[in-house]
């Protein structure tokens, strides 16, 4: 095989380089010669995961959430025959909607990896492509905030609303002002309940510390945009910080995020937090309960079909307008698309200062 132009192999929708070592095999060893040894891996992450011997070979499980099994099947059960056949392997998955986890065995501990392998890489693929489901965010909808919101609400369209795209549909709903530090695919409860427990853990390692066990008072004033022009703007969101001057709000965002990621639970998109309240944004145009996945990401290609507004004026007459003081006491673990009875996203976990 010309090592550079190799057998290329699609597993869906992924292109795979066959391995040099095992195309070999196939070709000139006998099937009980699949692999060198119990103990080759042949190049695969040997101690990524458990695999156990057992009477007729070996076996490998994997906890996986039942919405993402369709992505293992296949169409007509096309990918996972393709799985089973190069990776000599057997692949048993739960019933659908049925939690549970997916079982690989073989005669060789290899071709279980293989698969367990190639298993992840999939799974990694299509979680991305999940919208999120939850997110860890400040609650900034105290009753002062909110006055003071609907108070700029009412100026902007008092003063701007004859500016391009300006009306009230753009305009954040109050009980739902909020900071967000980063988004969550969680697609069971065995999910949610890994991501509430490193919520405690935080707390216990950092977040307590930083905070004094005390909330911190925040100020949230003055308003700026997240596009190159002004006048074409898809988010505008009000500006945080803390009243003492210090980076603690910051330091805990990042290093929460820095924990999430860590864990798998949460992608890494920016190397800092960027904090911000958002107060109009343009998909609230037509869906007033839409949150986008990144408000950071805003003038990329997924927002190229937005109506934007001419937020010049606003910027010009609003540059310091003063919402509030606000005391965060926690982090919540927020669910998308929910409200509780305050008007807030429902919280399926939290992390407290105090």
């Amino acid at each position: 095989m010309d090592v550079l132009r190799p057998t290329l192999v699609r597993i869906g929708g992924r292109v795979y380089r066959k391995n040099l070592i095992q195309e070999q095999a196939y070709q000139h060893e006998e099937e009980e010669d699949f692999c060198a040894g119990p103990g080759d891996c042949a190049d695969e992450p040997c101690d990524a995961f458990v695999v156990e011997e057992t009477e007729k070979g070996f076996q490998c499980r994997v906890e996986v959430p039942s919405p993402l099994y369709k992505y293992i099947i296949g169409k007509k059960g096309e990918t996972k025959k393709r799985l089973e056949t190069e990776t000599r392997t057997s692949i048993s998955i739960p019933k659908p909607g049925v939690e549970g986890e997916i079982v690989i065995t073989g005669q060789h501990r290899s071709g279980v990896i293989s698969a367990r392998t190639r298993i992840d890489v999939l799974l990694d693929s299509f979680r991305k492509k999940q919208p999120f489901t939850h997110f860890l965010s400040f609650a900034l909808n105290q009753p002062a905030i909110q006055e003071r919101f609907l108070q700029f609400k009412e100026e902007v369209l008092e003063k701007c609303s004859k500016d391009h795209g300006v009306s009230s549909s753009l305009f954040q709903n109050p009980a739902k002002l909020h900071l967000t530090l980063g988004t969550l695919v969680l697609l069971n409860e065995q999910e949610i309940r890994k991501a509430c427990d490193l919520l405690q853990r935080c707390k216990e390692d950092f977040v307590d510390q930083i905070a004094g066990g005390k909330p911190l008072t925040v100020e949230v004033a003055g308003v700026e945009y997240m596009n190159d022009d002004p006048a074409v703007t898809d988010v505008l969101y009000a500006k945080v910080h803390m009243k003492d001057g210090s980076d603690r709000l910051q330091v805990i965002a990042d290093q929460l995020v820095e924990r999430f990621v860590a864990s798998g639970l949460m992608l890494k998109e920016w190397d800092r937090v960027k904090l911000h309240a958002t107060v109009m944004n343009t998909l609230f145009r037509n869906d007033p309960s839409a949150e986008e996945r990144n408000s950071t990401m805003t003038g990329k290609s997924s927002f190229k079909e937005r109506e934007s507004f001419n937020s010049r004026n606003i910027l010009k007459l609003f540059e310091n307008f003063y919402f509030g003081e606000v005391q965060l006491d926690s982090v919540r673990l927020s669910q998308r698309f929910s409200s509780d009875a305050s008007g807030y996203y429902a919280t399926s976990g939290q992390l407290t200062f105090s």
